[in-house]
């Protein structure tokens, strides 16, 4: 039995903050790290994002989303507008401990990111993955979740490491996000 299934009531009972705390930073560095889909680097990137929002608090472009259960941080999304547009924004980060995926936490992170972003007048919203194997199952929640591949560019990340944007449209009455085909 895992941590998770300790944790998880019958039905999902995730408890989702808007608020980062200083407690989070450690526990969100530990959860990306435990993925394995993330090196060094990229554990660093994401850790200045909560560096960047602790620090600033409001004045920050980043904001998250916290996931706990039973009071225990087990995943979070980061996201926040695209300097120099009018309402597209970025969602940078949506990670949550292995040992509760599969459960729907990463959808209820997701719906509840575009939920903000439209709140504060955000229409589309893109997100950028890998097209490395490993993230067959990352493309493909997206693809579940209504995001649709708007660019591919290859060899973005290393040799035979495609760069993979997505899109979606979140805003009321906005046009599509899609990009215009050749």
């Amino acid at each position: 039995m895992s941590a998770c299934d300790r944790l998880v009531p019958p039905r999902l009972d995730v408890q989702l903050r808007h608020d980062l705390r200083p407690s989070d930073a450690e526990v969100i560095r530990a959860i990306v790290v435990c993925t394995g889909m993330f090196g060094a680097a990229e554990v660093e990137v994401a850790m200045e994002l909560v560096s960047d929002k602790l620090t600033r608090g409001e004045d920050s472009d980043y904001r998250f989303v916290v996931a706990e259960l039973a009071g225990r941080v087990v995943g979070y999304a980061a996201f926040g507008p695209i300097p120099c547009t009018v309402s597209s924004h970025d969602l940078y980060w949506i990670v949550v401990h292995p040992e509760c995926q599969g459960r729907g936490i990463g959808r209820v992170l997701l719906e509840a990111a575009e939920a903000c972003i439209r709140e504060q007048g955000g229409t589309c919203v893109y997100v950028d993955t890998s097209g490395r194997d490993a993230y067959t199952p990352t493309r493909s929640f997206y693809e579940k979740s209504g995001y649709h591949r708007a660019a591919t560019l290859e060899d973005f990340y290393a040799a035979g490491d495609p760069k993979v944007i997505y899109a979606k449209s979140v805003g009321v009455s906005v046009p599509d996000c899609r990009t215009v085909s050749e």
